[in-house]
């Protein structure tokens, strides 16, 4: 399938392999277990992330479907999925990094991502140092001989300052540093790190690649196999594994991925320009806008520009909080990624952890609302909140 383009790969998932046919849907292997007549073949499949089937906690059928799909689509060797997004992120962070590692990151995260980062500084000692996203030389700079890893975003969350990826990976190789990206906010189909020179991709699947707000999980990607062995061997102990069910979830969404992304961006764009020009608006944070200061370099990395912004009201958060409020089509809900229009607050949601020093350093405001636009006819949308702006 390694020839076909990523809008027929995702249709065409990559199934357990079965004599003489094939299921057309990859089909949900709901066991703890597997049976073996030969106690070698047993004793192999505890070894390594792509032996025969044992026990669910090592690998499934359908969760290695998954994970060969979304490896497929980015371009990596092998992938391991787990329980959520967090537990791709905590599985790669813990399972490379030990007491007294220092790394960097780039200066506006995940609310969750920054919470883990500053658990590792105070219970680990692992010293994280921030720096811009699209600044390779800040990135060089920070570089000590304890560096291991650099952890960047394509998109972030909730700003969409857009990582220049090509730059800093670079620094990173340079460095003999691991490069990890977190890929949810694009997609494979907007965007696949490892092309740009990462070591290492996560995604919730929770968001774009399951699409339907029914599911929780992550995966990591790898691009070389020796990560992807060391990573599976901590994450199987630290108990991060996916269900099935989800994993089955997850490769029903990924058929539609291509149509979905191709809506939500397209919707996103109308709503953020329109925002944009509305008297009411102070600012629109989306890398598709001119103004935005990630807007060159998203133009190189990205075919489009992803079906999540933010925006600030001239009210304020007094302002913000009368129009969350106000919508009527949009829901008031956390996550991202499924068909419904989704908003929230940052400050008091997504990166409720972080302090006002915090939250500044990643351009957060008191006035802040995280649009995730969902693929409803955009005119209904904008119906919505032009009445919920009045």
């Amino acid at each position: 399938m390694s020839e076909h383009r990523p809008e027929t790969r995702t249709v065409h998932l990559p199934h357990p392999v079965l004599e003489g046919s094939k299921p057309i849907t990859v089909p949900l292997y709901q066991t703890s277990g597997f049976v073996f007549d030969d106690p070698a073949v047993f004793a192999d499949g505890m070894g390594r992330p792509d032996g025969a089937f044992v026990y669910g906690r090592l690998s499934n059928p359908t969760v290695r479907s998954m994970e060969d799909a979304v490896a497929g689509l980015e371009g990596g060797v092998g992938a391991v999925a787990t329980s959520s997004g967090m537990g791709a992120i905590n599985s790669v962070l813990l399972g490379l990094l030990k007491p007294g590692d220092h790394m960097i990151a780039q200066r506006a995260v995940y609310g969750g991502t920054a919470a883990m980062l500053a658990d590792l500084a105070a219970r680990f000692g692992i010293e994280v140092t921030h720096v811009p996203e699209n600044d390779p030389e800040a990135a060089r700079a920070a570089v000590r001989p304890q560096t291991r890893l650099l952890y960047l975003e394509t998109i972030a969350n909730p700003m969409t300052q857009v990582a220049d990826l090509p730059g800093m990976c670079a620094v990173a190789r340079e460095a003999g540093l691991i490069s990890v990206v977190d890929n949810t906010f694009a997609s494979p189909l907007l965007c696949r790190p490892l092309e740009h020179g990462a070591d290492i991709v996560v995604h919730s699947t929770t968001k774009y690649l399951s699409g339907h707000t029914d599911v929780l999980g992550g995966v990591a990607v790898f691009a070389d196999e020796a990560l992807h062995r060391k990573v599976w061997s901590f994450a199987i102990e630290l108990g991060a594994t996916a269900d099935p069910f989800a994993a089955w979830l997850t490769l029903r969404g990924m058929q539609t991925l291509h149509l979905r992304m191709e809506r939500h961006c397209s919707n996103t764009r109308i709503l953020a320009t329109r925002l944009a020009e509305h008297p009411a608006v102070d600012v629109v944070h989306w890398p598709g806008l001119p103004s935005h200061p990630s807007y060159e370099v998203a133009a190189r990395v990205l075919p489009d520009f992803g079906g999540v912004f933010s925006f600030d009201l001239a009210g304020g958060r007094a302002a913000g909080e009368k129009f969350m409020g106000a919508v009527r089509l949009a829901l008031l809900a956390p996550s991202l990624g499924g068909v419904e229009t989704l908003i929230l607050h940052p400050a008091t949601t997504s990166h409720r952890s972080l302090d006002a020093e915090a939250l500044a350093r990643h351009g957060i405001g008191e006035g802040t609302v995280r649009v995730a636009v969902g693929i409803e006819h955009v005119e209904d949308l904008w119906a919505d909140f032009e009445q919920a702006l009045a």
